[in-house]
């Protein structure tokens, strides 16, 4: 039997190295806003020529679209250029696509979406609020479902706290590959987001229930060592179950299309972040709790802070 629990130090120091990255990236650049949350137009193209992002910008800042971005990606067909710019009609994407298709080759339109501002930052607000509202109802019910313990709060909150680390993880994540690979924060990645909260706490719900099961199996023995015995007792279910995920996801970003393959990375890596909190985070933070080790940590913390 691993002794997963004793090591639990080690797991949040691990935790705290994979944040702390992404956590400095978004304090430097942010995400790299998609046009569902900024406003804009976006196409999708194939060029008949295969230019340099740099030449196709230049090109559209000559036609007045000094703002504009480009992406190139891959799909079945060759490689594709998505084009970003602020909010156009059909008639100014017409004459535009003609433009670049007179200097880079014929132009085949695979995509072509436009989001107003006022839509986008109702996007933006939405996205933020299903957040919240999921991580206080998921509090709820957890509290309520294992009432018949003692501090039953304790494992909605760190169940919660788990998802958390999960939800920061893929966005800073996410703000660090927007800036070296400009992938963009968009509608489906909010929702391959909500995702990975629901599996994460749906395998940390399986962990707490067997540990529920143990606290009232084995009255005498210590806290931790029934926590420890029921991560161990749920830890081939866990990794079996995240594994054949993994597995499909990792095909589907193989082979599919350009359009998924962002969802697929942040579910990807959010159902991987979520098995390691739901092994390696909750249940030890659990016991850290009812050890009384966050207090006194917190004790610690507040001298050194009145003295700063």
């Amino acid at each position: 039997m691993f002794d997963i629990i004793g090591r639990r130090n080690l797991f949040f120091l691990a935790s705290g190295v994979l944040i702390l990255p992404g956590i400095v990236g978004l304090l430097l650049w942010g995400l790299n806003l998609g046009i569902d949350f900024t406003g804009g137009s976006l196409m999708e193209v194939r060029l008949g020529a295969a230019p340099a992002p740099a030449e196709v910008r230049a090109l559209l800042a000559s036609e007045g679209y000094a703002d504009a971005s480009v992406v190139t990606g891959t799909d079945g067909t060759g490689q594709t250029y998505l084009l970003r710019t602020r909010t156009i009609d059909t008639p100014a994407k017409t004459a535009l696509l003609s433009k670049v298709g007179a200097q880079f080759g014929p132009v085949t339109e695979d995509r072509f979406e436009s989001v107003g501002p006022v839509i986008g930052s109702e996007t933006s607000v939405n996205a933020i609020l299903a957040v919240a509202g999921a991580s206080v109802l998921i509090l709820l019910y957890l509290s309520y479902a294992f009432r018949q313990v003692p501090n039953p709060w304790r494992y909605g909150a760190c169940a919660v706290i788990a998802l958390l680390h999960d939800t920061v993880l893929v966005v800073g994540l996410w703000s660090i590959l927007g800036k070296l690979a400009g992938l963009e924060v968009d509608a489906l990645f909010v929702t391959a987001l909500l995702t990975v909260v629901g599996f994460s706490v749906h395998d940390t719900i399986v962990v707490f229930d067997r540990i529920r099961e143990n606290v009232v199996k084995f009255p005498g023995e210590a806290f931790e060592r029934v926590v420890n015995f029921s991560v161990n007792q749920t830890l081939d279910r866990s990794v079996n179950t995240s594994l054949t995920v993994v597995l499909t996801l990792t095909a589907l970003l193989l082979l599919g299309g350009s359009t998924i393959r962002g969802f697929v990375m942040v579910l990807l890596v959010g159902i991987v972040a979520g098995t390691y909190s739901s092994i390696f985070n909750a249940s030890c933070l659990l016991v850290s709790w009812e050890n009384g080790e966050i207090a006194r940590a917190w004790r610690r913390l507040i001298p050194a802070s009145a003295a700063s």
